[in-house]
């Protein structure tokens, strides 16, 4: 397990409290300078015949903006600026962790849990903001017996605060047991050697293949259901 130890690059304390920059830090720095350098280079000249590097940044901007529409709808598109910027930011993270010898920040729950809590805080005032004390209705279903009502209301409580802890758990176990298993695949490599590991590489280039996969729809799933979050919080659809 040691592809999931996090190390400290630069040791730093600031007021007791230890804020060392470590490897985790360091490839959320390499992502957003990416993600950034991606944009800039692509979107520099903005030619009406685009080039390849064009192209790709149009095509996860089409994606991404369609995703927002389809389920926010168009008053929702002032917030397509953070729900892309959040989804070239997962992507970027899983995809740098599929590279030998780097390091899957998305594989500590602390981050995503951190960029959950973000969201949920966000979506949760922006539902305030829009609706007032009336967004409490959200937690109260419709057509429901009033005897059944403080039951009712208590779960869709529970299940509202659950949702930082399922949104962040799905990307970080995603991310952390395929890259134990392409560990655990690789050690049978070594074991059984140059005669009997061929099996074991072979299901390791079709995990890996696999694994791409769960790392561009783990992205995707952090957005859409950002995306659903907020629909929640702007029409309070139940």
């Amino acid at each position: 397990m040691h592809q999931f130890e996090i190390k400290r690059i630069f040791e730093l304390e600031l007021f007791g409290v230890d804020a060392s920059f470590t490897n985790s830090a360091l490839f959320m720095v390499i992502a957003a300078c990416l993600i950034t350098l991606f944009t800039v280079l692509a979107m520099r000249r903005g030619s009406l015949v685009p080039t390849r590097l064009q192209s790709v940044a149009e095509l996860s901007y089409e994606f991404v903006a369609n995703m927002v529409r389809d389920n926010v709808g168009t008053d929702g598109m002032k917030y397509f600026p953070f729900v892309f910027t959040l989804f070239m930011f997962v992507l970027i993270l899983n995809m740098l962790g599929m590279i030998p010898y780097t390091f899957t920040v998305t594989s500590h729950i602390i981050v995503t849990f951190a960029l959950a809590a973000f969201i949920f805080l966000g979506v949760t005032l922006i539902g305030f903001w829009k609706h007032g004390a009336k967004f409490l209705k959200f937690f109260v279903p419709e057509g429901v017996p009033f005897v059944m009502l403080p039951l009712l209301v208590v779960i869709e409580v529970i299940s509202y605060l659950t949702r930082p802890l399922s949104l962040s758990v799905r990307l970080f176990a995603n991310m952390m047991a395929g890259h134990t298993m392409l560990k655990v695949f690789g050690s049978f490599v070594v074991a059984l050697g140059f005669l009997g590991g061929w099996a074991a590489l072979a299901f390791m280039v079709a995990f890996t293949g696999l694994e791409i996969l769960v790392a561009f729809l783990q992205a995707y799933v952090f957005a859409i259901l950002t995306c659903i979050y907020l629909n929640d919080a702007l029409h309070m659809h139940h």
